[in-house]
């Protein structure tokens, strides 16, 4: 059933230039549109009109045809993304690159620091801070100059029979001072002074480091006497008698930690003058360019009947070995690296004996110094000789020694020579 009129109604024919309002049907109920406020974020939009104001949808979009913020609705622009920016959203701002560098620079700053404050606590728990310098009596004053007494002893302690075999050291028990020398780190320039064990000194009175006896002095004794006699507190009181210089700090390695350590390194390069045999301490050696392991190492710096001068020779062989190891072990490529850093600090602090002052930055700043007489910043030398005493021994030059001495107290360049 139709309830429009046959005729009059709009568009059926009707002579009214107007068409008929519309017309409700009694059956049909039109839902109340609730009032809209006009939509803002359209802009302008010049097809809005009270209709629509009033809830009335025509239809048209001016080309809006998307769904709106949330994505429903009609007549919204859809959500547009800037391109290039990575951006998850709408709201997600893009990455800020410059900051994420700065932060992570920081982190990694931190991150090094860290692993290097670690580095340092460890290693410093490892060293042996054993020889107490403030038992030494009547020592002399101070100078400009840092000085180190670097000895190296023939302890065999923690060596197994079969490392003593290899690397000939035989069995002797306790320990000895195989070789000794002065390091003289100065602005003006570092010496390293050679003392031959064989030197023909005054032992002075001193009180025994573990006894607490004070015992007299003796004349016309041999420099490693001192050692044997009471260990590293009279060798330093012994040195700085005979000299006149103070000695600020003291370090002393055995022969396994030494060889230990070049082995940690990989070797250690050394350009050998003129080839040498000496079944004591194992040595075979070709003249040139070659790499030492620890056992050859150990036979380079011991050797001393392969040669005419003896003690005199080994000390520049020792000097030159010792220069060469802190040379390759003072560097960025082993400092840097925690896998070369570890084992050669592992391999050497846990045998190397120190006073009690001695802390890893002295001990740094030790072989930084070694390293700089290798570059040719500063001088390596015997201690001047004068000629023969008895038991085969050395005598000083006394006047050499004397401006030797005043030169590095008060840090000025080293003109002395040594005789051999």
């Amino acid at each position: 059933m139709n309830d429009w009129p046959e005729d009059g109604g709009y568009g059926r024919g009707n002579a009214n230039s107007q068409p008929e309002g519309p017309r409700r049907m009694s059956h049909v109920q039109r839902p109340q549109v609730p009032q809209q406020p006009p939509r803002h974020d359209q802009g302008y939009n010049p097809n809005f009109t009270q209709a629509q104001g009033s809830g009335y949808d025509s239809g048209y979009s001016s080309g809006q045809v998307y769904g709106g913020p949330q994505g429903g609705g009609r007549g919204t622009v859809p959500p547009q993304y800037a391109p290039g920016t990575g951006s998850g959203g709408p709201g997600r701002p893009a990455p800020d690159w410059r900051k994420r560098v700065k932060v992570g620079s920081i982190v990694l700053v931190v991150g090094v620091l860290a692993w290097g404050i670690g580095t340092y606590a460890w290693a410093s728990s490892q060293m042996r801070n054993e020889v107490d310098l403030a038992k030494v009596i009547e020592r002399p004053s101070e100078g400009d100059c840092t000085t180190y007494l670097i000895v190296g002893s023939d302890s065999r302690e923690g060596m197994s029979a079969e490392e003593k075999k290899k690397l000939h050291t035989g069995s002797a028990e306790g320990k000895r001072t195989d070789s000794m020398m002065i390091l003289a780190a100065c602005s003006s320039g570092n010496t390293m002074v050679s003392l031959p064990r064989d030197s023909w000194v005054t032992i002075p009175s001193f009180v025994g480091s573990e006894s607490g006896k004070t015992y007299p002095a003796r004349g016309g004794s041999k420099l490693n006497a001192a050692y044997a006699m009471d260990g590293p507190e009279l060798l330093v009181r012994t040195v700085e008698f005979n000299t006149g210089l103070r000695i600020d700090h003291y370090a002393e390695i055995g022969f396994a930690g030494f060889a230990n350590i070049v082995d940690a390194l990989g070797g250690v390069e050394l350009n050998i003058d003129k080839g040498f045999k000496d079944k004591n301490s194992g040595a075979d050696f070709q003249a040139g360019k070659q790499t030492l392991n620890g056992e050859q190492a150990l036979a380079f710096v011991r050797t001393r009947y392969a040669f005419a001068e003896s003690d005199l020779a080994r000390t520049k062989n020792q000097q030159k070995f010792l220069s060469a190891l802190a040379n390759q072990a003072a560097t960025p490529g082993t400092i840097l690296n925690p896998f070369a850093l570890y084992p050669t600090l592992g391999a050497g602090l846990d045998t190397l004996i120190v006073d009690k002052d001695m802390s890893l930055y002295d001990l740094g700043k030790m072989f930084f110094a070694m390293k700089g007489i290798s570059g040719g910043d500063g001088k390596s030398m015997n201690m001047p000789i004068a000629g023969s005493a008895p038991q085969g021994s050395l005598k000083w030059d006394m006047p050499k020694v004397k401006q030797l001495v005043e030169q590095i107290r008060n840090d000025e360049k080293v003109t002395v020579e040594s005789n051999r």
